[in-house]
């Protein structure tokens, strides 16, 4: 680093003595001028120090190292308070105490946001952060890492998930939610996890409820809920595009792109592709590859007062392969059959919200 000063630098101090200080710096480079009125007053006590030793040589040899010291005051005080709003970020849970973890709001228990130390359910929440590090690539295997929630992998592309040891293939009396959107199929009562795909990225966080929930959200909410929901678009503006590549996930692709239109409105898409391949088999049928490509968006409007409005919509197109038992009664017999099944669907979500005015309750009549 290269340091630009004129030749003289007069230096004037009161009559009184103690503090010294630049008389003139306008011979001084822009930068080095800002540095000094800027760090003055961290400077003070050094430059009175010199005075006092009443050595012009000295003051010459010392000058380069107070100007060092004045230059890292301002870096040293930038450290500190970006070290004091990294411990004060939300997103950084381990920093926070026991009583701000228990302000976290979520919103899976009474539909509505509220502290999750006031909810009398046992509730857990897999945060972006958790997701993001712990390497994960589809849903069930996020939810691996919460407790009391069992994900067996049956082949490359069958999960069975239970909580509390009523794990099954059918996933039946967990209800899944995608923004609150119920995955459940009334066809086979339960969940196709193979076709719940978002992006993960995009998963702002996951809410796990071990336990009855239906009083709140039906009948199938026997065993538990999870609800995974995404991030609000406002929160995802830019670009990201990834891809990735291996012996199991064959060749994975995502693009997310975010914006803003006009004052109140954001909106993204996204598209993503991947096909896996089948995992080890000892009779050497590869019969449970697939493939899934699906594409969405989500527009969020919200005119900072009572009005919020949310459209969002999916669609996907792929093939599973999977292995068939049939079985027959005359004569009683089972056979496998190996087949690709064509999948294809979408949905569409529309969300209104308004924040009612609090009611103000009126005293009993005869009651001051």
């Amino acid at each position: 680093m290269v340091l630009h000063f004129s030749r003289k630098l007069n230096l004037s101090s009161p009559r009184n003595g103690g503090e010294i200080y630049p008389k003139s710096c306008a011979r001084a480079s822009g930068p080095i001028r800002r540095a000094l009125h800027a760090s003055a007053h961290g400077s003070l006590q050094t430059l009175s120090t010199l005075l006092r030793a009443r050595s012009i040589e000295r003051i010459i040899a010392a000058l380069p190292l107070a100007l060092l010291l004045s230059l890292m005051a301002p870096v040293q005080n930038s450290w500190a308070q970006a070290a004091d709003s990294d411990q004060t970020a939300p997103g950084n849970l381990k920093r926070l105490s026991l009583e701000q973890l228990g302000n976290l709001e979520v919103t899976t228990i009474s539909k509505e946001p509220e502290e999750i130390q006031r909810t009398a359910a046992a509730i857990y929440v897999l945060t972006q952060e958790d997701i993001r590090r712990s390497g994960a690539t589809s849903i069930p295997e996020v939810l691996r890492l919460v407790p009391g929630v069992e994900v067996a992998r049956i082949d490359s592309s069958t999960w069975a998930v239970g909580i509390r040891g009523f794990g099954s293939i059918f996933s039946k009396s967990v209800l899944v939610l995608i923004d609150g959107r119920s995955v459940y199929t009334p066809l086979f009562a339960g969940v196709n996890w193979n076709l719940q795909s978002v992006m993960l990225e995009d998963v702002d966080r996951i809410e796990v409820i071990r336990g009855p929930g239906g009083a709140i959200w039906g009948t199938n909410a026997v065993n538990g809920v999870i609800n995974i929901i995404t991030k609000n678009s406002k929160d995802t503006r830019g670009t990201v595009a990834s891809v990735g590549g291996g012996n199991l996930d064959q060749g994975t692709g995502e693009f997310r792109q975010g914006g803003r239109l006009g004052r109140n409105t954001n909106y993204r898409v996204y598209g993503m592709a991947f096909g896996r391949g089948p995992e080890f088999h000892t009779d050497h049928d590869n019969f449970d590859d697939w493939q899934l490509g699906q594409g969405g968006f989500r527009m969020d409007w919200d005119n900072q007062g009572r009005d919020s409005i949310t459209l969002q919509g999916d669609l996907y197109k792929g093939g599973v392969r999977a292995r068939q038992n049939l079985a027959f009664y005359s004569p009683p017999a089972s056979i496998n059959v190996d087949g690709t099944q064509d999948v294809s669907g979408g949905n569409i979500l529309g969300r209104w919200r308004r924040k009612l005015r609090r009611s103000v309750r009126l005293p009993a009549p005869g009651v001051l």
